[in-house]
């Protein structure tokens, strides 16, 4: 073979051998461009999340989560942010008279004038004598330790602050929908671009009187005359109200996992959890006593209960991890051994309500539903009523005024519910968003 062809030859080779390393190499610094949401989190020591609970003048809602009724008022936490004092005096006529800026804050509970709301991970204590001017009172400090995710030498995660980002990465780096950056979240935002991370009073003033109702999807209930009582995801709470104004840890019961509401009936509560619903004994009411448990699918879970029969929605969601969404009758009328009735198909039930056999679901985007529930082997043959239209997350149904009032992202809506084969919208406190 001649130099030149054996040279040919050579040359041809190293030149191929030259593309293929330098196309590894181009493939090692491989790059693009990823744009993504940044969920950066937000720390605070418990020093700087104890500040002053102050009441300002009211402020249009938001992002409203849970609701109370307390002699004609309604009480609306923001999510987070604190609480709205509503005079419904006049359901038809609704008028905000002050918001409580109460920092983490999500649910609330109130007895003989005495509000009680968890501030972050303390609970504290207010006198809304005067509705219009709630005074604080006092601070139990630490007792929702689960509230909030605890870093030492950062402290408590409060929240996350959204960024949108645009960043170039190595190829082997964009992982497309979740990884962590700097203590952050970075999300894909084309799949995750809906991710949520819930007339004048005057001088009016309450008269001492019992306590207020709270809606299913509650973890504030008072029971037994003068007790608190909290779920968070593991534990019940017993919080002792003898000393109104400083109330006081009293015991810590361990439930389970994936705790999510509470519900009293007589010396009962009934707890609902992700995979099922507790039965919990209150005769002794500081020594909590498991009397049984109704196991279902995972899924969020409120519980209603109304005589014997205890109605479960179950339903799916991101937090929820599930697709079911149904709604269960339970018969309770042995406390120790509940047995499923029957299950009903729902679209996506969340808070509900049951008056005089009428039976009302939160169905979220799918508005209010109303069903006569007298013969419970029938209850979605028998649909009275359904109001569509707007957001459906939680209501509360008042006997004595046939007043159904309904949170949901889009508002408070109220409604006349004398005949519940008609329901009357008779008002709506929109959103400012």
């Amino acid at each position: 073979m001649k130099k030149g062809t054996i040279f040919s030859i050579l040359s041809v080779a190293l030149a191929l051998s030259a593309m293929l390393t330098l196309g590894g190499c181009l493939q090692d610094k491989c790059v693009s461009t990823t744009t993504y949401t940044l969920f950066e989190p937000v720390y605070k020591l418990p020093e700087e999340m104890r500040q002053p609970i102050v009441t300002e003048a009211p402020r249009a809602l938001e992002n409203p989560g849970k609701i109370y009724y307390y002699q004609d008022f309604m009480f609306i936490n923001e999510l987070r942010k604190g609480i709205h004092i509503v005079d419904n005096r006049n359901p038809a006529s609704p008028t905000p008279i002050a918001f409580i800026n109460i920092p983490g804050n999500v649910d609330m509970a109130v007895r003989n004038n005495i509000l009680y709301a968890d501030n972050y991970v303390d609970l504290v204590s207010l006198d809304i004598t005067t509705p219009s001017n709630p005074v604080y009172l006092s601070r139990t400090e630490s007792v929702f330790p689960n509230a909030f995710p605890f870093t030492q030498g950062l402290g408590y995660t409060v929240e996350y602050r959204e960024t949108p980002t645009t960043r170039v990465v190595p190829c082997d780096q964009n992982m497309g929908i979740f990884f962590w950056e700097r203590g952050g979240i970075m999300m894909d935002m084309a799949s995750f671009s809906g991710v949520n991370l819930q007339s004048s009073s005057g001088g009016a003033s309450f008269a001492p009187s019992a306590v207020g109702i709270g809606g299913s999807m509650a973890r504030f209930t008072i029971a037994a005359t003068k007790y608190l009582y909290v779920v968070d995801e593991y534990n019940l709470r017993v919080f002792d109200l003898t000393q109104a104004t400083a109330p006081t840890q009293a015991a810590v019961v361990s439930v389970g996992w994936g705790i999510e509401t509470i519900f009293p009936h007589g010396d009962n509560l009934f707890i609902g959890s992700n995979n099922g619903m507790f039965i919990y004994s209150i005769a002794n009411p500081l020594q909590p006593a498991q009397l049984s448990r109704f196991q279902h699918a995972q899924a969020c879970d409120p519980v209603f209960v109304s005589g014997d029969i205890a109605y479960v929605t179950l339903r799916g969601g991101t937090v929820c991890q599930n697709f079911t969404n149904q709604l269960d009758v339970i018969n309770i009328s042995d406390l120790r051994n509940p047995r499923l009735i029957k299950s009903y198909a729902m679209t996506n039930p969340h808070g509900l309500s049951v008056v005089n056999d009428v039976l009302y679901i939160c169905e979220g985007t799918e508005g209010l539903k109303v069903f006569d529930a007298s013969d419970v082997n029938k209850i979605t043959q028998n649909l009275l009523d359904h109001e569509k239209g707007f957001n459906a997350f939680d209501v509360i149904v008042l006997p004595h005024n046939n007043v159904a009032m309904v949170i949901g992202e889009d508002g408070f809506h109220q409604f006349d519910a004398s005949d519940p084969t008609n329901l009357r919208k008779l008002s709506v406190l929109g959103i400012n968003r």
